[in-house]
């Protein structure tokens, strides 16, 4: 049995390699053409030291505290010459993925179908070519998608399960917008497209503790990923979701969203819709609907993702409450108006 090891460089960049039984991350790496940094391989220099994000492993005892103190392993620094994989494994790369002669993965594929689900909103279905089996990716990462006949890419996050070979995308739809206006006007079955990634910081991290997901807008996709993965795993810890767009009609997926009512043990959400005119239950912003419940006093993983004005009221919203939660990740987006 082989473990899938993401390595995440400073760059954004991140690269999926398998790891066979006791064999060490170093070699593993560059089994598969990813040059990690080493300079002795025997655990002496130092110079392999990376940071385990989550996953079990072993490192033994052929390595010198000069290399690895006791301080930095009790902090999940590790050898790579030295580290074993005991389980899949996400190691962040205190280097850029082009130092390590590698790069973002491109993916061929095709257009299988986009829907608009709202003036705002169209859901991009994309089907890989037979070459590829499925592109290995972080739930909440993204990808950077080639605009068919522009020199062009604009980066949109998963919103399917990773390693599978049909792929979806919730896009905001933007007027005027390059790739907007391919997909609404042009976009056929079949058509050719190229993809580069993954890449992104913001990803579901290891679960130990409640989830509270905020999203704005089109910045639920990472999320449908997410809640799609923590279904798949049975995860029984709570998760809640806020929900918040600007009209009545950008709500959308809430189909989807039902579904995970019955998929997981226990989670649930609301939207709220901020527009005066709108007919919702509830109105306002996603941090007016924030209580003392999903908050957790603080024992809880938060992540955030929207538009960058959300981002920023939910920032201040928080130091205004002086509430710090054990993990807090988040992401701002802003789309691409026009070629």
């Amino acid at each position: 049995m082989s473990y899938t090891v993401a390595l995440n460089f400073e760059d954004g960049v991140s690269r999926f390699i398998q790891c066979n039984p006791d064999e060490t991350v170093l070699d593993a790496a560059y089994r598969q053409q990813v040059n990690l940094p080493m300079d002795c391989a025997d655990g002496v220099c130092g110079s392999c030291k990376c940071h385990c994000e989550q996953g079990d492993y072993q490192l033994g005892d052929d390595y010198l505290d000069d290399a690895l103190s006791a301080e930095e392993a009790a902090q999940r620094q590790v050898l790579t010459c030295q580290m074993v994989p005991q389980s899949d494994c996400v190691i962040d790369v205190p280097m850029a993925s082009t130092q390590c002669k590698t790069g973002c993965e491109t993916f061929a594929a095709s257009v299988e179908s986009v829907a608009a689900l709202s003036d705002s909103a169209l859901e991009l279905t994309l089907q890989l070519d037979n070459a590829h089996g499925g592109v290995a990716f972080l739930p909440g990462q993204y990808v950077n998608i080639e605009v068919p006949g522009r020199d062009a890419r604009r980066a949109y996050s998963f919103s399917s399960l990773p390693n599978a070979r049909r792929l979806s995308f919730l896009l905001r739809n933007v007027p005027g917008g390059m790739m907007s206006s391919y997909l609404s006007d042009r976009a056929r079955p079949g058509d050719s497209v190229r993809l580069h990634g993954p890449q992104g910081s913001f990803y579901l991290r290891s679960v130990t503790r409640p989830l509270l997901f905020l999203a704005g807008g089109t910045g639920l996709a990472p999320f449908l990923s997410m809640l799609e993965q923590l279904a798949q795993d049975d995860v029984r810890l709570p998760v809640r979701l806020i929900y918040g767009v600007t009209h009545d009609c950008d709500l959308v997926k809430l189909e989807q969203l039902d579904s995970y009512r019955a998929r997981l043990s226990d989670f649930s959400y609301l939207t709220c819709v901020a527009s005066d005119a709108s007919q919702a239950v509830r109105k306002g912003y996603v941090t007016q609907h924030l209580d003392d419940s999903q908050l957790h006093d603080g024992d809880v993983d938060v992540y955030l993702c929207g538009p960058p004005p959300m981002v920023e009221a939910v920032l201040h919203d928080f130091r205004r409450r002086a509430f710090t939660p054990a993990s807090f990740h988040y992401e701002k987006f802003a789309p691409s108006q026009t070629a």
